[in-house]
């Protein structure tokens, strides 16, 4: 059975082992960090993606879902597997999970948390077919050196412009996780995206 099927072999190791990869990619921007295939969730969810969700989300973190994991299998999948209640709105989301990245609502609409409370926003999970075959993203800010590039795709529109407004909220703001195929990738609120091109 597709809910059933497909979670961490090994829960706390699988769950430690992606845990440090994220960890290491959000402390490290613009680095890609290894995620092994641990999981095999129902379509349109990814193996990555599942994995972050298995691994961050609980029965205390609402889950936001896009329109086309909210129609899936994927969903029951991730309640199964998390106990993670889903989020009325964007904006009570402390996890969102996003199939489809392209379509993705203003990443204001999501929880910012507050001047006193910056952690009780929302975490975006996106899901993407590659971190080096999109646009070139040059990044600066704590945690990269000098500077560090990645090229995700696909990513929502406008991504740099929404992403400057998400810094300029800074200390409230959100982060985005991308998960890629065998591979995640962060972009924590105090990182500074620019194009190549800029």
């Amino acid at each position: 059975m597709d809910v059933i099927d497909g979670g961490f072999a090994a829960p706390v190791f699988d769950a430690q082992t992606v845990f440090r990869a994220v960890m290491d990619a959000m402390a490290r921007p613009g680095t890609i960090q290894p995620v092994a295939g641990l999981t095999q969730p129902p379509a349109p969810l990814s193996a990555t993606a599942g994995a972050v969700a298995l691994t961050l989300c609980d029965h205390d973190s609402p889950l936001w879902l896009d329109a086309a994991l909210q129609v899936s299998a994927a969903r029951s999948w991730l309640g199964f597997h998390t106990g993670a209640p889903l989020a009325a709105t964007p904006a009570d989301a402390h996890f969102a999970l996003v199939a489809n990245p392209a379509n993705l609502i203003s990443l204001e609409n999501f929880a910012q948390g507050t001047q006193e409370y910056p952690d009780r926003s929302t975490t975006l999970i996106l899901q993407v077919e590659s971190l080096t075959d999109g646009a070139p993203l040059h990044l600066e800010g704590p945690g990269i050196e000098t500077s560090a590039t990645i090229a995700p795709t696909p990513l929502p529109r406008h991504f740099v412009e929404q992403w400057k407004q998400n810094g300029a909220r800074f200390p409230r703001g959100t982060d985005v996780i991308l998960a890629a195929p065998g591979a995640v990738a962060c972009l924590p609120r105090t990182t500074r995206i620019k194009t190549m091109e800029a």
